[in-house]
Order: C-alpha cells, then structure tokens, then sequence
C-alpha cells in the first residue's frame, strides 16, 4: 500500500476540480461499521484500518480523526507518513469541522461523497461551514477516481433466515412496520441500515466480514414493499417466495432513481443512519418525518423466542470459551502461544459448536502491553508470544444461526501483581455496578454509564471507550439505537435490549483490564411510581478468581460473583465432554469466601 502515491493523486484531484481539501469517511452508502472492501476508502488512503475515523486532505496537510479506542493503534499504523492524528473525544480536542473553520478561508471548497454520511452530520457541516463562507460540495467521489484496482462489488449469494430461527415471518414483520406507519399517518419509510433490513426479510448474506449481510435498500408504504439488491445476489426459489409473499425486488442501482420521482408522501427517515444523498433525492417533493427508523426500535427488542435462541447461542460460546482458557492454561509454557495463534484457536473451538457461522469480529488478543490497545489487532508484525509474566485480555465473539456473541476476559497464568489485582477487582465492582442497577422505564444509556464508572471514578480512573453497545441477533455485533457511554442518546434503554456491559482500565506500556458479559433488559418490577427495568447477564464464562481481591469486594459483590460462577456450571457443564475441563471449570467457579 502506498499511501504517500495516494495522497498525492487524489491532491491532483483536488486541484482538477477546484477543489481545498477532501472529507473522507471510510464508510458506506449504508454507514456502516463494517464495510465491504470496495468502500474501505480510508484504509486504502491512509493504512489506518480501525473502525471509525474520517481523514481530511488538503494541497499540503492529511489528518486522520479517530477516538480513543484507536490512538495507539493509529500511532502505529500511521508512522512513516505524513498523516497527522488528530484525536477526537478528549480535553481540548478539536472536531474536524471546526479545524476546517479555523484554516479555510471564505469561498473555499471542501469534498466528501454524500453518501458516506448521515443526513445530520452533513447538514451540520454544511452549516457550520457555510456560516463562514466555505463551501461543501457532495459531488464527484473523488477517491474512485483514482482508486484504479478498487475492488468490485461483491454479489454472494443471500440466504433465507428460517422461521424456527427467526420467530417471526416477514410478512409479519411488514404488517408491524405499516401498523407503525399508520398510526403516525406517514406513508412510508426508507431503510437503507444493512441490519435492519437482514432482519425485516428474515434474509442473511456473506457480503461483509463478520457480519451475516447483504448491500440492499428498502421502501416499505401502506400497500407495497421493495427491496433493492443486485438481483444475481437471490437464488430463483428464493425470488419467487418472496414475490409470493408480496415483495417487489428491484436493482440496487435504481434505488435513487425510484426515490427521486417520489412526489407528495411523508416519509419517515432516520437522520442519523441514513446518507445525505437519499434525503437529497427525496429532495422538497416529500414530507420527510425525521426519527429513529421503526425497524431500528423494532430490531433491538428481542422477543421471547429470539431470547430463547439467544440464551442457547451464549451457552454453547460459553462452552467454547471455557474449552479454549483450559486448553490455554494446559499448553502455555509447554509450547510457543502467540496472540495471533490463539486467536486461531478460539475460533477453533467455537467452530465445534451447533449452528456456528464464523466470528463475529476479529479476536482482539492482547497480551501485556498490548491489552492497553483497546481494539488491538494482532498481526504478523505485532504478534506477541503469550507467557505467565503478565495480564491476556481476550475479546471475541461468534456468530451463531440462534445468536451473536461478545465477551472479554482478562486472565493470569502466573502471580499477578498486588495492583493487577486492585485494577481487575475494581473494574469487576463496575461491571457489577452495571450488572445490578435498577432503573425507572424511559432511562437513558448515559445515566447508567456514570453508575458502572462511579467506583473507577472514585480511584481517580476513567476509561475512554463505551460501556455498552447493542448487540443483534444473528445480526451486527454492534447494534442501535441505544448504548450505554458518556455522550448523550436520547434512545432509552428498553425492555428487550440486548447490551454489553464492559468497563475496562488501561494501563499505557503495562497491561489491560476488561470485563464484559451481554446482558437482556427485563422488567423488574411495576407500581405507584411506574415501571421498573434491570439487566440479566446471558453471557457465561468464569471471571478469573486469581485474579480477585475480595478484601475490595461487598459483600453482595461477592454473592454475585458466586451466584455467576453457579450459573456457569449449570449451563456449561453438559457441553463439556472432557472429564479434565470440567474439573478445571469447577475449580475455576468455586465459591469466594468473605475475608
């Protein structure tokens, strides 16, 4: 890859079209977190392969924005170029759009592909700027342009999500969509988020890594429903069930078109996951009913079947997860384990798993220094070999035909440190802060992250990611519209979410500490005062003991860890066909004591 040739052809760009910089996202029509790799814009321009970040070039600067999960990885990944890290989420950080203002001055142009982001983001930058003078201009994309072997789009096949796993037909899904509609007089919604619309049409596809998708659109009204894909992506059988079953598939090159000779309907839109080209499209020929889409809401509530499904999924990654640390602990020091190795093994064993479909994103395997790295990526270059001197933070997932899953465990094979021990037993008492909190219906992501920080906070740490993000049922391992951080989101936490609750404590050049376990919200209890929620923890896997200070522990802290570890064995011991594992799960789950 060579980034510095990048840059300067797509600077050539800029100056061919007169245009001062570039705004590039490095997402997709769909923004998505996960993209295909003919929408990898930003990897392919800077070499940063985190997540999330926007990169702005300019006749003589590049900046690349990320937060703080990505810093060390960016620092990294960016070394040798020219690439500035401009970091985002911190005291004193400057956002992109204001770093614009300060340098441009009126009349200047700035570039990004309307289609990589979100009608609000870009009617606030466009705002913001012209306030100024400067100008934003959504059209040409300028990186394909130059992007000359850029790779072609995927048409893999989709599939059909059967019913036993699905829990609701798409015919039924639909009907609730328009019963939605109606009762708010819109005439129909746009879905254009690549999760929601797998779930809608109980379809699934192996477009995108990770991640059971397809690329597709969809328009649902009163009457009709459209699905827009490349029509070589449906097998014939599958064609005509879902013609028979009133479903209009359309090219997913005619989408904009289809939208742009839409006259005089309210539309409901979700401002914040769907692209500025699509609200340009429908341009002032509609009434565009600006909210959370209806399949997003409906997404994240999980049914009682889906749940069912769900808990099985957990219990069998539970499993998968309790073979892999006791094949760990027998083998580490007896043979070479690297990060990268492991990472291998533990999709290893989940593959032995019922209904397993692949990982649910790439194991992030840190050990020591490396566990600090919040979404460390282990690679050929990076590979560290795992030994007893210090702290394994693991962090994987699966995906299951009955569930997602995303769980992170730090452990020890040799003698922690008495301050390893006070970190991991105070990021415990966060994540059962979390675990246990009861809160009021309508309570916002944002007031519990302060109740799973408190006990960190009160030590005088802080960690710089999220404590909980939405997870989808045989979907994306990151899921909306609610999350659980600091930054406000007006979506509440409802009944029926799945969330993840996982604090964490980083320490730069030493280790890295996080807990996190999937969690379904159910309710509690109802009265005078109104409905309550709180969380169950699904997810099932021993929480290294070894490494507990139960001298910091309550009381009722204790119970909980203890009650856990009963609900591990429980569910865990008839997957485990290994006499020896089982023992060592046992003594893995034995009980604390109150010191």
């Amino acid at each position: 890859m060579n980034v510095s040739q990048h840059i300067s052809d797509l600077r050539k760009q800029l100056s061919k079209y007169n245009i001062d910089a570039c705004l590039i996202t490095g997402t997709d029509p769909h923004l998505s977190e996960y993209t295909p790799a003919n929408w990898k814009t930003r990897e392919w321009i800077s070499g940063f392969t985190g997540s999330y970040g926007k990169m702005l070039i300019t006749n003589d600067k590049a900046l690349l924005w990320t937060d703080t999960r990505y810093f060390l990885q960016a620092m990294e990944q960016l070394e040798g170029s020219e690439i500035v890290l401009m970091k985002e989420r911190v005291l004193g950080a400057i956002v992109i759009e204001d770093w614009i203002i300060e340098n441009f001055e009126p009349n200047q142009k700035v570039s990004l592909n309307g289609l990589t982001l979100s009608m609000v983001e870009t009617t606030l930058l466009e705002t913001k700027l012209a306030a100024k003078g400067i100008v934003l201009v959504t059209e040409p994309d300028l990186v394909d342009e130059i992007w000359n072997d850029r790779p072609i789009a995927a048409n893999n096949l989709v599939y059909d999500f059967p019913l036993v796993y699905a829990g609701k037909s798409r015919t039924e899904k639909i009907e609730v969509v328009r019963a939605r509609l109606k009762s708010k007089n819109i005439d129909a919604t746009v879905v254009t988020m690549l999760d929601d619309i797998a779930w809608l049409f109980n379809l699934r596809g192996e477009e995108i890594d990770y991640t059971p998708l397809f690329s597709a659109y969809a328009y649902i009204d009163l009457s009709e429903a459209f699905l827009f894909i490349h029509p070589d992506k449906i097998p014939d059988v599958l064609k005509i069930t879902l013609s028979e079953e009133g479903i209009t598939i359309l090219d997913y090159s005619f989408f904009y078109d289809f939208l742009f000779r839409i006259k005089d309907k309210h539309i409901q839109i979700d401002p914040l996951r769907t692209n500025f080209r699509v609200a340009k499209s429908l341009g002032d020929k509609n009434k565009l009913i600006e909210t959370v889409s209806i399949t997003t809401e409906l997404k994240s509530a999980k049914d009682a079947i889906e749940i069912s499904r769900i808990r099985n999924a957990h219990i069998k990654d539970g499993a998968a997860m309790v073979n892999s640390l006791y094949w760990l602990n027998k083998n580490i020091g007896k043979e070479k384990i690297t990060e990268v190795s492991f990472g291998n093994k533990l999709s290893d064993f989940r593959r032995e798993q019922d209904l397993f479909k692949g990982d649910s994103f790439h194991p992030i395997v840190g050990f020591g220094p490396h566990g600090a790295i919040v979404h460390y990526h282990a690679t050929n270059q990076t590979d560290t070999e795992i030994n007893s001197n210090n702290l394994l933070l693991i962090d994987s997932g699966g995906q299951y035909l009955d569930g997602t899953t995303d769980i992170t465990r730090t452990v020890s094979f040799g003698v922690a440190s008495e301050k390893q021990k006070e970190d991991f037993t105070f990021c415990l008492k966060a994540h059962i802060a979390l675990a246990t909190t009861v809160f009021p219906e309508g309570t916002r992501g944002y007031s519990l992250d302060a109740i799973a920080r408190n006990p960190l906070w009160n030590k005088g740490i802080n960690y710089g990611h999220g404590t909980g993000h939405g997870i989808g049922y045989f979907l994306s391992v990151h899921e909306g519209p609610m999350s659980i951080r600091t930054e406000y989101n007006n979506e509440p936490i409802r009944e029926g979410n799945l969330i993840s609750n996982e604090p964490g404590i980083y320490r730069e050049g030493k280790y890295g500490i996080r807990i996190e376990n999937v969690m379904f919200c159910k309710m509690h209890s109802t009265g005078e005062f109104g409905k309550f929620l709180c969380f169950e923890t699904i997810s099932l896997c021993p929480i290294d003991r070894h490494l507990i200070n139960s001298e910091l522990l309550s009381k009722d802290e204790i119970d909980w860890v203890n009650h856990y570890h009963e609900l591990v064995i429980q569910n865990i011991s008839p997957l485990l066909a290994d006499r020896e594992v089982l023992e060592w799960l046992n003594v893995q789950c034995s009980p604390l004591y109150e010191p």
